[in-house]
């Protein structure tokens, strides 16, 4: 009988620690899991439909066993108010877990927190803290950031050199961001001699990524013949390009150009159309133009 009780004791007890693993909070990589599950539902993939909220769900569990990626993730999804109520403070709270957990995407967040004053009092010196700390971890975001604040003397001593070092690191890794800031300080001979070619080399290296800062750039150095040989319809093309997603100030200047006809056929539609775009975009010079009908437009650059 002895045997028999025996056997049943350890059958339960075998039972009940072959449950333990499934029911208790720490079971394995399950913090893993669940944000596996987070980020299956943040972007609605493996068959899973996209749901904000069930991704808040799934990230909390993990944030809360101090899963960094989970901790990064419920940050931005708190900041964006995406699934939860907009909360900068607990945005704030959940970056600086990640942070502290050496998440450079979550060091740089947490960097433009404390530049900003979102979620915590404004303050230059500990932004630069943390965007050193990802900047050092190779982050190009965060690298663009710590050449502003240089450039700016936001937290540390204004010191142009510092900000093209900086600007140069990330844009040798394609950020588009500081390719066009580094292409400003060839351009304007901020930190390093002047040099219109350079300038133009980094604005076509983010033109090409599509980013409309740069192209305005480099319809402007076209257009006035600056590293380039002068090519009013090459300018004209990159301007429309940044024209075309939105850029105020390219569809200005090229409501100018069609008006006056400044190295174009004069087409007066053309001019009113893009200095209406202009306008509608919130550009004060194109709704002065419109409103007193002062077309005496020159370019200003």
């Amino acid at each position: 009988m002895k045997t028999k009780y025996y056997l049943i004791t350890l059958f339960i007890f075998l039972l009940f620690a072959s449950y333990l693993p499934f029911s208790a909070h720490a079971r394995g990589l399950t913090a893993k899991a669940e944000r596996k599950l987070g980020i299956d539902y943040f972007y609605g993939r493996n068959g899973i439909t996209k749901s904000y909220k069930k991704a808040v769900y799934w990230f909390t569990k993990a944030a809360e066993r101090g899963n960094g990626e989970a901790q990064y993730y419920l940050g931005g999804l708190y900041y964006f108010g995406r699934g939860v109520k907009q909360d900068y403070s607990k945005a704030f709270y959940w970056f600086r877990e990640a942070a502290e957990q050496e998440n450079p995407r979550a060091q740089n967040d947490l960097g433009i927190f404390y530049y900003y004053g979102h979620g915590v009092k404004r303050n230059y010196s500990k932004a630069v803290y943390w965007y050193r700390k990802a900047a050092d971890q190779g982050n190009s975001a965060s690298q663009v950031n710590l050449g502003l604040s240089y450039y700016q003397g936001h937290g540390v001593t204004k010191n142009y050199s510092k900000a093209v070092y900086w600007y140069r690191k990330a844009a040798e890794k394609g950020n588009h961001n500081a390719q066009v800031k580094l292409g400003n300080s060839y351009y304007h001979g901020y930190g390093l001699k002047q040099d219109y070619s350079k300038a133009v080399y980094w604005y076509r290296k983010a033109a090409n990524q599509g980013y409309p800062d740069a192209q305005f750039n480099l319809g402007s150095a076209y257009y006035q013949g600056h590293g380039v040989k002068q090519d009013y319809s090459k300018a004209v093309y990159w301007y429309k390009k940044a024209a075309n997603q939105g850029d105020s100030d390219a569809q200005f200047i090229l409501g100018g150009i069609y008006y006056l006809g400044l190295g174009v056929k004069q087409d007066y539609s053309k001019g009113l159309y893009w200095f209406r775009k202009a306008a509608a975009n919130g550009n004060k010079d194109a709704r002065d133009i419109l409103e007193k009908g002062r077309y005496s437009w020159k370019p200003r650059w």
